[in-house]
Parts: structure tokens; sequence; C-alpha cells
């Protein structure tokens, strides 16, 4: 009888390809049409209510019931004529994922479709039965979506969504978009009173966001054929093939054949949502993929990437495919990380960190870029710690990412204009002019976009016109790390604010006293900048030498969410209060334990009922060839080596496995959540999980190929 592997080979085999046809030859045909934007607005609105709907859009101000009653209405049609029965409020919990519960436009009562503004506005989840961090007791289930007029409404899987924020009865957000949008009124607040130093135009700041996606993908049965990618999201095992990344003739290769027809009907999908994504290309693991979008407004770009997300995934159905997002769904090869870039936009057209010749644009520029590495100097744990994740654990420093360590990478040029201005402000030249005239009043020194290499090692790299944060792990939800982001940001430049102003009162002319500012903060911050190998032990190090953190596991990272400064600066900024942090904490802690458990228990179900008897198989068969040698009075020599080697292997997989379960049987009942996570990091996923992973691997060569239960990596990774 066939293994369930080879049977998934087999389907492989026979699998047809799926050829796609775009529905026209230009993208600006069809670019937007399942998106009920702007374009539609005008059209399908009054003037005085499309007003309305833009001045909430622009200025955030509130909708009044008419306004909502007139738009549901337009929204009704328009879903109505493209075949739409269902709408729904489509929200941001913090599952990591999206959720959405569907109700039918038609009234049975009625006897007619019906989409009111009451609907439009508002809907009631069961609040209990998201992750709340004891927000909410069970009984108490009551809980708030809210239409997020910012974000446009589109069609997806013929189902109307409406983008939505998601509260508690008592108003504390339980997902991620609601932080999100108030990190954006505090940064915007906090931009605008720099920029209007230099502009007093200026009005609003808003930051851009372009979201690098990296993904894996492996036919659908191959998946199903795997446990442990099924219940885990990546191979707890798996030797690693001959042939793996080394020859470095996967990255921007051909795309194989079936990969490049999942990609084309995809980014159909996504044009039609109005995702402008741009770019496809093969990454540096077999296997691996990237897929990266023009950047937008942050929000609008958050909640393109989580839908884009979940259209990939869907898409590949069609394909018999499955798109793995996990950061390290195979071991011996790249992980995947969703690359954050990141700028600030005003409402005057120019980008912040976009370099000049017009020297007063870059002292703007500098004074923006000098705010942001004191940002992610001053809190480098609370940047780390909006990053971790139990997938992401497996990624960061493994030689293929940004490590542990948060660190900024400017390149040579401007690294040089801020040692410069560092050093040698304040010396004196002939004449008793100030050096302050030579560096940066009459002309900043002139910075050509685009004129260093960029550094792939660094989690945070200013990349010509804006910061890459790089760290950012492939499945996580990036509004999280956005909105941390976005707050220190904002409280860096409200700091830089009134020491520029304390430096004025002082009888400081305003150039100068932002010069002086600027070179106290890049003297502060002089230690978070590193221009080299990020991979290397050399700078671990280093790190270590400056001070900086190098938080390797997630429950030791999410202890910043615990410190009083942390409270304080997301309460200053009015983004989340004590209760919600302390709640984020709580259940980014279960999500760890759930997910490290999770992978416990497949390791120790895959080894115990698949692994182990598949051994023993072979090894009472490799017995039986060994003493039939043996009567034959032939070497069996080789036959007893692999029987003692195979033995070995089996007793180790099985005291490990036993143990671990006697850990995760201690770990549970300890009801303090922050020691059981780094219990969970520390007795079960360090003392257990390479120790079982050696042993099964090891087995793999051992066990001949057609006995084998599991799907090999090479079989997986090379999809044609």
């Amino acid at each position: 009888m066939a293994t369930l592997r080879q049977q998934a080979l087999g389907i492989v085999q026979a699998r047809p390809r799926v050829k796609v046809t775009p529905p026209s030859p230009k993208i600006s045909d069809f670019f937007g049409t399942n998106v009920f934007g702007t374009d539609q607005m005008k059209q399908s609105l009054a003037p005085s209510v499309f007003k309305k709907v833009m001045e909430a859009i622009d200025k955030g101000s509130k909708i009044d019931v008419q306004t909502a009653e007139e738009v549901a209405s337009a929204v009704k049609t328009w879903a109505l004529s493209k075949g739409v029965t269902h709408y729904t409020h489509w929200f941001q919990p913090l599952t990591g994922s999206t959720a959405e519960k569907h109700d039918s436009f038609f009234d049975a009562h009625a006897g007619l479709e019906k989409f009111k503004g009451s609907a439009l506005v508002q809907q009631e989840p069961d609040a209990s039965s998201f992750p709340n961090g004891g927000i909410r007791s069970t009984f108490e289930a009551r809980g708030y979506t809210a239409w997020d007029p910012s974000s446009p409404i589109f069609i997806f899987d013929n189902t109307l969504c409406i983008p939505t924020i998601f509260v508690s009865y008592t108003g504390e957000a339980l997902d991620y978009k609601t932080p999100l949008l108030k990190s954006l009124e505090a940064i915007n607040e906090a931009a605008v009173q720099i920029c209007q130093l230099f502009d007093r135009n200026v009005r609003k700041v808003t930051p851009s966001l372009g979201v690098e996606q990296e993904y894996f993908v492996i036919d659908k049965a191959l998946f199903n054929a795997r446990p442990d990618l099924v219940m885990a999201g990546r191979s707890v095992y798996g030797h690693n093939p001959a042939r793996g990344q080394q020859l470095e003739d996967h990255y921007f290769g051909s795309i194989p054949t079936r990969v490049k027809d999942f990609m084309v009907d995809f980014e159909i999908e996504a044009h039609k949502l109005g995702i402008p994504v741009s770019t496809r290309h093969n990454e540096v693991a077999p296997g691996q993929f990237e897929v990266a979008p023009v950047f937008e407004e942050i929000n609008k770009a958050v909640d393109h990437n989580q839908l884009l997300m979940d259209m990939m995934d869907k898409v590949a159905e069609r394909h018999g495919l499955k798109v793995l997002f996990h950061e390290k769904p195979f071991a011996g090869v790249n992980g995947s990380g969703k690359h954050n870039n990141w700028s600030l936009i005003t409402d005057t057209g120019v980008n912040l960190f976009q370099p000049s010749n017009s020297a007063r644009e870059n002292l703007q520029f500098l004074t923006f870029l000098v705010a942001t590495i004191k940002a992610v100097y001053d809190n480098a744990d609370l940047l780390r710690a909006s990053i971790a994740s139990a997938g992401n654990d497996f990624r960061l420093g493994a030689n293929e990412a940004p490590p542990a360590i948060i660190s900024v990478f400017l390149g040579e040029t401007l690294t040089g204009v801020l040692d410069e201005l560092e050093k040698n402000g304040n010396i004196k030249i002939e004449k008793g002019d100030n050096m302050y005239m030579k560096l940066g009043i009459s002309k900043i020194p002139e910075i050509i976009l685009d004129n260093t290499d960029r550094n792939r090692t660094s989690p945070f790299a200013f990349t010509g016109n804006k910061f890459e944060f790089r760290a950012v792990g492939s499945g996580s939800n990036c509004a999280g790390p956005m909105s941390t982001l976005n707050v220190i940001v904002a409280e860096a430049l409200n700091t830089m604010a009134k020491d520029i102003e304390k430096e004025i009162e002082a009888g400081k002319e305003k150039k100068i006293a932002i010069v002086n500012v600027l070179r106290k903060y890049i003297k502060d911050s002089k230690k978070v900048r590193f221009e080299g190998d990020g991979y290397s032990e050399e700078w671990e190090k280093e790190a270590a030498k400056r001070g900086l953190s190098n938080l390797k596991a997630t429950p030791e990272a999410l202890d910043v969410y615990a410190a009083k400064a942390t409270k304080e600066i997301f309460e200053r900024h009015n983004v989340m209060n004590a209760l919600e942090l302390h709640a984020r904490h709580e259940i980014q802690l279960e999500n760890f334990i759930m997910k490290v458990q999770i992978e416990a228990r497949v390791m120790g179900d895959l080894a115990l009922n698949h692994v182990i008897p598949t051994a023993i198989l072979y090894q009472n068969k490799v017995i039986q060839n060994a003493n039939g040698l043996k009567g034959l009075g032939l070497d069996h020599s080789a036959a007893v080596e692999t029987i003692k080697e195979v033995s070995k292997h089996v007793e180790s997989l099985k005291s490990n496995v036993t143990a671990m379960i006697d850990a995760r049987k201690k770990l549970n009942k300890e009801e303090d959540v922050v020691k059981r996570a780094k219990g969970y990091q520390k007795d079960v996923k360090e003392a257990y999980f390479d120790k079982i992973r050696y042993a099964v691997d090891k087995l793999e060569l051992l066990v001949d190929d057609e006995s084998w239960p599991l799907v090999k990596y090479r079989e997986m990774l090379f999809i044609r």
C-alpha cells in the first residue's frame, strides 16, 4: 500500500497547469473595479455627501447619520450591481489574521434588499471570543466594530467588505487598526510642528508604507501530507537536501511556470481590489518568492497587505498550491520577512526623508533623519518587542535575516555628514566665523539620493528616501510594528521641538538652535548606528560593548511591554492605555506559548506515531537481512552498524519526547503567564526541539526512501 507521501507525489505529477488570462491587456482597465473608492463615491454620491465623506477621510471629522444613510444606499446599489448578496465588517483582531461575519442584504420580512446606515457604521461581534488579554470576561461578550472611512470599502470573495476598527464595550482596542489610527494622529501632530520650523504651509504629515511580502509556495498535496505544516505552519523535521540555496541560482531566476500562473492570477485579483502590486520575483531560497506594491498611505497599506495574504491563499487553491507565510517553514534555507518601507509625506508633497540640493530642505531632511535615529536608539527594546513572535524567533539572527539587535544603517555619505556635524559644528574658523555657517546654516552639504550601497543585514536601514524596517516577520500584521514606530518617532519629534524652543528662548537664531539640537542628538544616539555585517559574531560582541540589547527570544523581548516607560509613552500619545498594553503583553505571551505547545505536540505525535514505527519496521528488515547474510557466512557488519545507528536515534527520540512531554505538563500548571512563556522557551523549545529534530533527521537518512512517511524537503522546495 502506498504511503500518504507517495500518494501526494503522484497527485503532484498528474496535476494540470491552470492558465490565466487577464480581463484586459491594460491593468488600468480593471484596477480598483472592486473598490468603492473616491471615483466611485464621486459618481454615486451627492456632492454635499461626497464632501462630508472626504472631510472624514482627510481631516478625521465625524460622519453624521444622514450621510451614513446616503453612503449605505450607494454602496448597496453598487454591490448589488456586481452580484453581491452579503456584507461584512472586515476587521483585524489580535489573532493576527482578519475576521468577518457575513450578513445578507435580503430582508425576508420586507421581501427586498436592505442596507441601513447603522449597519454600515457599526456592528456587534462577540468580544469575549477574540483574544482580549483579560479586558473582557467570558460572560461579558459585547464588543463593537466601527467603520473606518479612511480605508476604502471593497468586494472580496463575492462579499462587500467594510474595513472597521474593533473595540470592547468599555472602549479598549481589541485590534491592530485602532492603535495604528491613533498613532497616525500622534505622528502627524508631532511632525507638523517640526515642519513649520521650515515651511509654515505644512498642515498635515502622513506616514507612507510599502510592504515587501516574502512567502514560500509548495504543492497543496505535499502540504496536506505534512501534518506539521498543516498544524504549525512550519516543518518541524526535514533533512537538508543535497542542493539547497548554496548555488544562489534561485534568486531572481526564471519563475517556475505553475508559480508564474499563480502570481498572474493573484495580481489580477489584487489590482481589482486597488492593491498596487508592482514587483514579483524569486527570492533566495528555493520555493521562496516575493511580491511588492507601490507605497501607499500607511493605514491603507496595512489593510492591503492583510487582504493580499488572504487573497493569495484563496487564489493558490485554484492552482493546487499552498502559500506559506510562516517566518521559517523550512530549516537550512532562508526564512521570510515583511520589509516595511516607511516614510513621512507632507500635504505639500514633500517626502521628509528625501535628500535635496536645497539647503533648507536638506536641513529639514537631517532633522527628521536624526530624530528617527534617536527614536530607535531610545526605544530599541520596544521596537524589538513589536516584531516578536514564535515564528520570527527562528529567523532573526539566523545568518539570513537582520539580527535581534536593533541598529540603524545610514551608509558612508550620511554617516560622514552626521559625524562632521557632530564633531565640528562649534569649531571657530578664521575671522571668528562660526562653523555652523559652514556646515548647515547657509548651505547644508549636498546629499545625493542612493549615494551608498544597501545593507540587507540591518534591521532598520535608510535606503535613499525612506527607512526599511526589515526585521518584521512575514506572517505578522505590520500594523503593530508601524504603530510602535510612529509613536516613538512622534515622541522624539516632540522632545526635539521642546529642545529647539529652549535654544531659541536662550537667544539662539532658529537655524543655529536646530543644529545645536541635532549635534546633541547625533552624539546621544551614535551607538545605535552600525555600517557593517549584522550577521557576524563580531557585531554581537561590539553591540554588547555598546550596551545594545540582544533579545533573541520572544518572552524576554515582550518584557518591555510591562515597563513603566512603555506605558507612559503610549498613554502620552493617546495610542494605548496601560490596560490595553497589559492585554497585548498577555495575548502575545499566550500566543507564543500556544505556538510552541502546538509545535511540541506535533513533534511528539510525528515521532511516536510515524517516525519511530517506520524506523523499527526498517530496523527489523535490516535485522532479517543481517541474519540471512550471517547464515550464509557473508559479511554483515554494515547491516549491524545500521541497526545500531537506528537504535541509537530511536532511543534518543523516545527519551527526549518523553522528557519534553513531562516538561510541558509541569509548565501547564504554572499560572503566571510570563513564567510559563519563559519556561516554554527554555525548558521545552531550547531543551528539546533541536535534539528531537536531530534524531529524526538522522533517521530520514538511514531509513529506506520508499518507507519514509514524511514528504522530504527535496520534494517540496523545487516546485516546477
